[in-house]
């Protein structure tokens, strides 16, 4: 892993507008090779001011401009995700919603010792004609077309953190992505996906004018262009979240998503709100651990950290490894219990409120057994019936300790492939999510009877964006992913081994302190579902421990590490105040800082 200190990027530039104008077409940055056993540069960034981890560099670039600028972690994160939504529009975008978690420091006090954790809820909604039995299982609508689009949450939840906690004018957050969406060059992440959708972009008008303007598919560091997305943006910029909700835009996206066959009115657009809380808190050998509440699966993260508690995790062993998968299959078990707790009455309102307690993990640890795995029922997941990547996160923290951890997302890959001309604005399939009655969603997850659509209902999510602190409340680490239902496991896994100082190497890390985290995330990982009975191994995890887990009954399967599975962001600071940033190689991300 190559090792950079902030403002070591080749690249910088001391004006604000001019770093910009030479950033829209930029070239991708180029750097040392890898140790990851990925074929992209993996960077570790040391800072002491700030730090940006995103899933692509312009996007931590621009992040980091804003922070040099006068900006806080708030500002830097909305500049950065309407970036991403931009440059990668693949993964994420103002057509989808996603999850916030926001570390706000009291200043009050001079050793800083003190925070306030909020989580902002802008998933997506099911549209008020919703209902429970809309799709069938013999049917894709819930993942391609206008009825798998959920109402889009992402401008609401950036607005409402710019009016809680920004600092820089709403406007001013704006400007990159906004030149960006007039031209830049196309980076490899994007450029590795237009061949596999050809189809769609030669053969669908909407998509072929951007896509393949000269009938020719775009190709890496061709110039992408979508005018009608900067104008978009130019206009959210000028008039606020509101205007996105309330007139042209939003009739324009009505139009389109019910044209493709979506059930989605303006009054849905005009109805949306989002949800802030109070994180929820869980401990980590005595580490806080803040996470959203469901119907995110934050709940579920702090249930396979307890089941982990119980045991010496300070080195991986065979015995570990195979305590690691079953806190897996325990943690997708009780996922089964979370939905939208709007939706629950007190009864099933109290399954989603043991999932994150030290009880609810001490009775299950006394069924885990170091000999042998079981088969799913044996770990009593709730589905209707008992049988046989689009995500970007990124990382931010400024020099005052305000910390952000965002996950967005359209879900699939291009979301729905619905994508309105006239906005420029791809569509989610974020009701995929919701449980279909007898059918696997499109990550392979049996339906749970909590999450079936209803009107207004935001969808079971996997995402987890995450914030640790010391005992003290010192900022720790700011972490999450992206790779849909993977993200739970991936996060779970960088967050024990950050943790426990195991490094990149499996068997033991070679790097001190808070650094870690950049191994911790290049590490191969291990990810197990419960349906479909398959323990998947990166290809880069020692073959010792494949050999162990075959031996005590999981039924492995080895994955290629280059093809992406989740992406994990992170940030973490030492007891120096240094920052630690690293973005996942798997998905080209490089981190920033100065």
């Amino acid at each position: 892993m190559v090792h950079l200190q902030g403002g070591q990027r080749e690249g910088r530039q001391n004006s604000f507008i001019k770093f910009f104008a030479c950033l829209a077409l930029a070239p991708s940055f180029a750097a040392a090779s890898a140790t990851s056993g990925t074929n992209n540069p993996a960077i570790l960034v040391s800072s002491r001011h700030g730090a940006v981890a995103a899933d692509h560099r312009l996007c931590s670039d621009i992040g980091v401009q804003i922070l040099k600028s006068g900006g806080n972690a708030v500002d830097a994160a909305i500049s950065s995700v309407l970036c991403l939504g931009v440059v990668q529009p693949f993964s994420s975008g103002i057509g989808g919603g996603g999850w916030m978690t926001v570390r706000i420091p009291n200043n009050s006090s001079s050793s800083n010792t003190t925070s306030e954790i909020w989580s902002i809820n802008f998933r997506e909604t099911a549209p008020a004609l919703a209902n429970t039995t809309m799709y069938t299982a013999s049917s894709n609508s819930s993942q391609f077309g206008g009825l798998a689009v959920g109402v889009p949450g992402e401008i609401r939840g950036l607005g409402e953190a710019h009016k809680r906690w920004g600092s820089l004018p709403w406007k001013d957050l704006f400007r990159p992505a906004i030149e960006l969406a007039n031209g830049y060059k196309i980076g490899p992440e994007l450029a590795k996906r237009i061949p596999a959708y050809k189809d769609l972009f030669l053969n669908n008008p909407d998509w072929s004018a951007i896509w393949a303007p000269n009938g020719v598919l775009l190709r890496e560091n061709d110039v992408y262009i979508n005018k009608n997305l900067s104008r978009t943006l130019s206009l959210i910029a000028d008039d606020g979240p509101g205007v996105f909700y309330k007139g042209p835009i939003a009739d324009s996206l009505v139009r389109k998503i019910q044209a493709n066959g979506g059930i989605v009115t303006n009054g849905d657009f005009e109805n949306y709100t989002v949800s802030v809380s109070r994180s929820l808190q869980g401990t980590y050998l005595g580490k806080k651990v803040y996470v959203p509440q469901a119907p995110s699966s934050g709940a579920a993260l702090l249930h396979m950290l307890n089941i982990v508690e119980h045991y010496n995790f300070t080195q991986r062993n065979e015995l570990n490894t195979h305590r690691l998968v079953e806190a897996l299959k325990y943690g997708f078990a009780a996922r089964t219990r979370l939905s939208d707790p709007n939706f629950r009455n007190a009864t099933n309102r109290r399954l989603i409120d043991e999932v994150p307690t030290k009880e609810f993990a001490d009775a299950v640890v006394r069924n885990i057994s170091d000999d042998r795995t079981h088969d799913p029922d044996y770990y009593n997941p709730i589905y209707d019936f008992k049988t046989d990547h689009g995500t970007t996160h990124l990382a931010v923290v400024d020099q005052n300790g305000t910390a952000v951890s965002l996950t967005t997302t359209i879900n699939l890959v291009f979301g729905s492939q619905v994508l309105d001309p006239e906005t420029g604005v791809i569509l989610n399939d974020e009701m995929d999510d919701f449980s279909v009655p007898g059918k696997p969603n499109a990550w392979g997850l049996w339906p749970s009877p909590y999450n079936y659509p209803e009107p207004h209902k935001r969808p079971l999510s996997s995402t987890v964006p995450t914030i640790i602190e010391n005992s003290d409340h010192s900022l720790y680490m700011v972490v999450g992913g992206a790779g849909g239902v993977n993200i739970l496991s991936a996060a779970f896994q960088v967050i024990l081994s950050t943790i426990n100082q195991w490094g990149g190497t499996v068997d033991g890390g070679n790097t001190l302190g808070e650094a870690i985290i950049g191994e911790a995330i290049e590490s191969g990982r291990i990810h197990d579902q419960l349906f479909p009975v398959e323990t998947r191994l990166d290809s880069t995890y020692p073959e010792k421990y494949a050999q162990s887990l075959k031996a005590l009954g999981h039924n492995v399967t080895r994955i290629d590490v280059n093809v992406i599975q989740a992406v994990i962001n992170g940030i973490t600071r030492d007891a120096s105040s240094v920052l630690y940033a690293a973005s996942d190689s798997r998905k080209n991300g490089i981190a920033a800082g100065f």
